[in-house]
């Protein structure tokens, strides 16, 4: 994990996650994170195409990078991808997967099977501004409810569930952006 700096192995998109076969063991990257991260945005597993390019949110139609770049007010889309990671943590925002291995075949949450879950509640533990807790997606919401507990832990840490940025969600971006606009406010 990164920790109060931006100049990273995590900043600079050295991912270390290893390729996989279709459906052999996937296995996340690690947390995107300094001490500053107010809000930590929480995807279910990275997607073939961002395992294998080792950057989170790597799919060109994945719609991350403009709704979160549309949320901090910058064009994160142009930027390359450390300067974007970079980008993300000087506005106070966190990545990371609730799922640390799985198979699956494909993208497709919805083909994820024997998955096991990243520690949750150790990261938050070491994010003392950390404010919100925004899952991208269903699928996040639901396994990172489960690892987190359904009640606060005292912290009064905000949760959201926002619709999947993934290109496998047909909603478009102007639909899904008052979702996401809301992290905004966690953010100051």
């Amino acid at each position: 994990m990164a920790t109060g700096k931006l100049d990273t192995p995590h900043s600079r998109g050295a991912c270390t996650a290893p390729m996989a076969p279709d459906d052999a063991l996937k296995t996340s990257f690690p947390p995107v994170t300094n001490t500053a991260t107010r809000v930590l945005v929480l995807g279910s597993l990275p997607g073939d195409r961002s395992l294998k390019e080792r950057r989170y949110y790597a799919h060109p139609q994945n719609q991350f990078w403009a709704l979160v770049g549309a949320a901090v007010g910058r064009d994160l889309a142009s930027l390359t991808y450390p300067d974007r990671l970079t980008a993300l943590l000087a506005s106070g925002i966190g990545l990371w997967d609730v799922i640390g291995t799985a198979r699956r075949q494909g993208s497709n949450d919805a083909a994820i099977r024997d998955h096991r879950a990243n520690d949750l509640r150790a990261l938050c533990d070491q994010l003392p501004h950390l404010r919100a807790i925004a899952f991208n997606g269903a699928t996040a919401a639901r396994i990172g409810t489960a690892e987190l507990g359904a009640q606060d832990d005292g912290r009064g840490i905000a949760r959201l569930t926002l619709p999947s940025s993934s290109p496998l969600h047909t909603v478009g971006v102007a639909a899904k952006l008052p979702d996401w606009m809301a992290i905004r406010d966690f953010l100051n």
